[in-house]
């Protein structure tokens, strides 16, 4: 929250009350309370208006921005890739294929515990998200179906082995391209 909305609020004061005591138009008083920082004649006039210095309106909007900019330094860190932490990410998901949910569990958890919250390992999650989704419908349609004899076996396997290509072709591109081979245009998480 801005100061001078901060401000504002404790006088128990709307901007267009501020702005009819202060002579300052409502549309500038939300541009300051957005974050711009107020100048010259606006400044002096809303710290006469409001019964403060200049300086605390000031002071604390720079310490505003700075928060700001601390929170945007801490967004990147967050979205820095460290592919050899992805790769594990991708891998996790191999022991649990034969147990569908815990496949897309243990990806998530470490995608957390390996502070490693990215597009990539998020499209890592919901590549074995759909493939979770899919690979009961896939089974179901072939047993109702019935489609050329009865393959129930190799139809399973099919689809476990289809998953396992999946998570080590998209490891292999992870450690040569720094990307994935198999990806979606959208993110389910």
């Amino acid at each position: 929250m801005s100061k001078l909305k901060e401000i504002r609020e404790l006088q128990n004061l709307t901007q267009e009350e501020l702005a009819e005591s202060s002579g300052i138009s409502v549309r500038t008083i939300q541009r300051i309370e957005a974050g711009t920082i107020p100048k010259g004649y606006t400044l002096r006039t809303l710290s006469k208006t409001l019964g403060i210095s200049e300086d605390i309106l000031q002071n604390i909007q720079s310490t505003e921005t700075e928060k700001e900019k601390t929170s945007v330094q801490e967004n990147k860190e967050e979205t820095t890739i460290n592919y050899s932490l992805l790769k594990i990410i991708n891998l996790s998901s191999i022991p649990f294929i034969v147990f569908p949910p815990l496949n897309i569990l243990m990806p998530i958890l470490l995608m957390f515990k390996l502070k490693q919250k990215n597009i990539v390992a998020k499209q890592i999650i919901s590549i074995q998200i759909l493939w979770t989704i899919a690979a009961p419908i896939v089974f179901m349609l072939w047993v109702f179906l019935r489609l050329r004899g009865n393959y129930t076996l190799g139809i399973m396997a099919f689809i476990v082995l289809s998953n396992l290509f999946i998570v080590i072709r998209n490891t292999i591109e992870i450690d040569r391209k720094q990307k994935l081979h198999y990806k979606l245009n959208f993110n389910m998480i």
